[in-house]
């Protein structure tokens, strides 16, 4: 099963048999609450999950984004009605980030049918689709987490990835350099950990870029389908917008959740800078 879906592809599933359970998932880094802008316009049956508090735990020393309470999790997947017998779309008005964030959890968490809205709002609408201010009251759902579904890696282990095999650093260039730390307590990478911003993994419209060419654009930084790779970024989110871009290529990567929030939470942990993996 593929991992995306074109908005067309959408608007065809969605009038199906079983359409899939939607899920609007909008959040900026920094920016401003998502709520408004879902309660301005969705799509049509579509359910704000808020990434802050049902997508993550809260905030300290495995970092800002870290693995929600399953619980938690849990009950906010049942209340937008996913059901492990329904397939699931997840979309933002980004570059994919929290969309695949919601994706990752998921798939994590043993849902075999998830699939991120490729070009997300942008897409939907650019395609025709419409969009409402409805607010849906969607039946419980029944789905049950079997955790484990995908791989992540803890502080230790992506140290060790970056060793031993290739770690990819998903933030912009400038934060990779440590030339740019508004968001962290300190500035700078992993040592080991090679910079692969997610903005290259898509085009000016915020779609995917083809299988092929994500392929050679991750075997030019070391990550082949036969490498043993992860992916960590600021806090968890972007970077599963990478193991996203990874899984198009064919390249399976594990995710380090607290990523560079949680790296540097600790600081006896070694800190690169600069342009070179260190």
């Amino acid at each position: 099963m593929n991992d995306i879906i074109t908005a067309t592809e959408l608007a065809s599933a969605s009038a199906g048999d079983n359409p899939p359970v939607l899920l609007d998932v909008r959040w900026q880094l920094q920016g401003p609450h998502g709520r408004p802008d879902y309660e301005a316009g969705h799509l049509p049956g579509a359910v704000f999950i808020d990434l802050d508090t049902d997508l993550a735990g809260p905030a300290g020393d495995e970092g800002r984004h870290p693995l929600p309470d399953v619980a938690v999790f849990t009950a906010a997947m049942r209340r937008a009605g996913v059901r492990g017998d329904r397939p699931v779309v997840t979309y933002d008005a980004g570059l994919g980030w929290a969309a695949a964030r919601a994706w990752w959890l998921l798939r994590w968490a043993g849902h075999r049918d998830v699939r991120v809205l490729d070009g997300g709002l942008a897409a939907w609408t650019a395609s025709g689709g419409a969009v409402t201010t409805e607010i849906p009251q969607p039946k419980e759902g029944d789905f049950t987490p079997e955790p484990g579904g995908l791989p992540q890696l803890t502080a230790d282990e992506a140290a060790a990835l970056a060793r031993r095999g290739v770690l990819l650093d998903a933030r912009s260039a400038e934060r990779y350099r440590g030339e740019a730390a508004s968001v962290d307590r300190v500035g700078g990478h992993i040592p080991g950990a090679v910079s692969a911003p997610t903005t290259e993994n898509v085009t000016e419209d915020h779609t995917f870029r083809p299988a092929a060419a994500l392929a050679e654009r991750f075997a030019a930084l070391g990550a082949k389908s036969d490498a043993e790779v992860g992916v960590y970024c600021g806090s968890g989110v972007s970077g599963a917008q990478e193991v996203l871009a990874l899984s198009l290529a064919g390249v399976p990567a594990a995710l380090y959740i607290g990523s560079w929030s949680g790296w540097t939470a600790d600081s006896s942990r070694p800190v690169a800078t600069g342009a070179q993996p260190g």
